[in-house]
């Protein structure tokens, strides 16, 4: 067997590397996915908060809590509202990075094809410029 090339270890490196980053992408779309639900919740959250009006006067104290519960809850939906963002703006940059080492890796791939190419015409080319009474070793790479 024949000791691979420094483009196969390459190639080998690569797609490990290409694994990662799409194990790391798959991870930013999940992460944006639940910040989007945690999102929506929250904002159904703040809708379901509403103060009603009511004739007893405890109603008054229900109405500041529901307005204070009303307050927090969009807070937490601007937070949610950044981190969502954020989220978002990682599962971009990852999604990126696999098109790149996709990319790269194609690359490798087609020097690898290259490279066995030219091994082949050049082996081609020695059998034709090979007297015919003079025997040739062929060496299977």
């Amino acid at each position: 067997m024949a000791k691979p090339s420094k483009l196969d270890r390459i190639l080998r490196v690569r797609t490990l590397q290409l694994g990662l980053v799409q194990a790391e992408e798959a991870r930013a779309h999940d992460r944006a996915a639940r910040e989007q639900m945690l999102r929506s919740r929250i904002a159904q959250l703040t809708a379901n908060v509403s103060p009603t009006p009511a004739a007893e006067p405890v109603a008054c104290f229900s109405l500041v809590a529901a307005a204070h519960f009303r307050e927090r809850l969009h807070q937490s939906a601007e937070a949610a509202e950044g981190r969502l963002r954020a989220a978002q703006a990682t599962a971009a940059r990852a999604s990126e990075a696999t098109r790149e080492a996709r990319r790269d890796q194609s690359a490798i791939e087609k020097l690898i094809a290259r490279a066995d190419a030219e091994a082949v015409v050049k082996a081609i080319r020695a059998m034709e410029a090979a007297p015919s009474t003079r025997k040739i070793r062929h060496d299977p790479c």
